[in-house]
């Protein structure tokens, strides 16, 4: 295996593979021709170490990449609008409903999902999360006030909405936490060094990059679960127990991408 592999794919996912629960697949294809990645970017990041609140307007379609307070207020009916929330690796993300002014009853809605969609495509895949689909949605016209804070399973999340009549509208506070063990996890840069763990749990978990890279291994500890695994890798892995796969395409759902490589047993440095 060469010293690196640079992979000039779109999305890039490293996987480990273990025991995975059944879950169902429901496409759900909301904001779909849209591509809030173009927003996605370095200026967006910066630091709020002993500043105030940081505030600004939420727009029909958006990336946030910061906590902050936004308020989103329609000037004219909007019927298909989504922001895409993404935090550090090592991180939760949590919606707060400060304030919302939405007729449920006319077609409005406010969603959070729990986790990214794209082109029909989600991350974390059915097949990686816990939860089947639809119970990632937290839909407000059902649940109202009483569920005023919703945290994400992993570093990415979506708010879904539909506001009809001009001046209604809502405000949110978005605030991010740590998680001692990430396992799903979209990479805000091309760039870095980055420890995944998994602590006696039968689960998948990926790290997805969202450019062109060169990724090295430098130490990779593998379980053998003989057998309990749930994902046939290729011949060269035998079924004997965890692996690491690396995928490339440019979709983002990482079930539908293509295999380049297995890695089927534990190593420790040099790089790989």
């Amino acid at each position: 295996m060469s010293p690196s592999f640079k992979l000039q794919c779109h999305f890039i996912l490293i996987f480990l593979m273990a025991l995975r629960g059944e879950s169902r697949y429901l496409e759900l294809r909301e904001a779909e021709d849209h591509d809030p990645l173009r927003f996605l970017g370095a200026n967006l990041k910066r630091e709020l170490a002993g500043e105030p609140l940081y505030r600004r307007a939420l727009r029909c379609l958006d990336m946030l990449s910061l906590p902050g307070q936004f308020t989103f207020t329609a000037d004219r009916p909007q019927l298909h609008c989504a922001a895409f929330l993404i935090g550090e690796p090592e991180e939760f993300v949590t919606i707060h409903y400060d304030l919302v002014s939405i007729d449920c009853q006319g077609g409005d809605f406010l969603k959070v999902f729990d986790g990214w969609i794209l082109k029909g495509e989600k991350f974390p895949s059915s097949q990686d999360h816990p939860l089947p689909t639809t119970e990632r949605y937290i839909d407000f016209c059902d649940s109202g006030l009483s569920r005023r804070s919703i945290r994400s399973s992993q570093n990415v999340a979506m708010i879904f909405f539909r506001v009809r009549q001009p001046g209604n509208g809502f405000t949110v506070t978005i605030k991010t936490d740590p998680n001692l063990f990430p396992c799903n996890v979209i990479s805000q840069t091309p760039n870095g060094r980055f420890t995944l763990v998994v602590p006696h749990l039968h689960r998948n978990c990926s790290f997805s990059i969202i450019y062109p890279v060169v990724i090295k291994i430098s130490d990779l500890t593998l379980g053998h679960l003989h057998g309990l695994q749930s994902k046939n890798p290729s011949a060269g892995c035998g079924g004997i127990g965890d692996f690491v796969e690396l995928l490339g395409g440019t979709g983002l759902d990482p079930s539908k991408m293509m295999p380049l490589a297995d890695l089927c047993y534990s190593f420790h440095g040099p790089e790989l």
